[in-house]
């Protein structure tokens, strides 16, 4: 009998390719892959996943440089975290380093240490694209 895929904790698509790092796995060095990721071991290095989703599960423990596409925290994330579209940090997720990405989200109840840069795909300077509602211009 096959263990059934976590989906609280794996936000791929249904039948997209994944590999699962388990809980008593220890990986050091560099790690790139061409399908979504799911670490629930520990694993120091560099991981290159520019196509795909990399979730750290809730009893995963990185310290890496992560470059991927998508990126879910439920564990621990020592490093900097580069998304082309979103870094989630789910409320059992403990993040320390720096986040570039499109999208962040933090639930309440995380924690995360470090800066936050807002890329955008135009190229233009993140801090002029914020917009601010009229109500908060005029201090309302």
């Amino acid at each position: 009998m096959s263990e059934p895929t976590p989906k609280s904790t794996n936000p791929s698509a249904a039948g997209s390719p994944h590999t699962l790092l388990g809980r008593t796995v220890v990986v050091q060095g560099q790690l790139s892959s061409g399908e979504d990721l799911l670490i629930e071991g520990q694993f120091e290095g560099n991981i290159n996943l520019d196509d795909h989703c990399l979730t750290v599960g809730t009893e995963g423990h990185v310290k890496a440089e992560i470059h991927a596409r998508q990126v879910v925290i439920l564990g621990s994330v020592t490093g900097n975290l580069a998304a082309r579209e979103k870094v989630e940090i789910r409320r059992t997720g403990h993040v320390v380093g720096d986040l570039v990405a499109a999208t962040v989200a933090i639930e309440e109840g995380a924690y995360f240490k470090g800066s936050i840069d807002i890329a955008r795909d135009d190229g233009a300077d993140a801090s002029r694209d914020v917009a601010v509602p009229s109500a908060l211009k005029n201090g309302d």
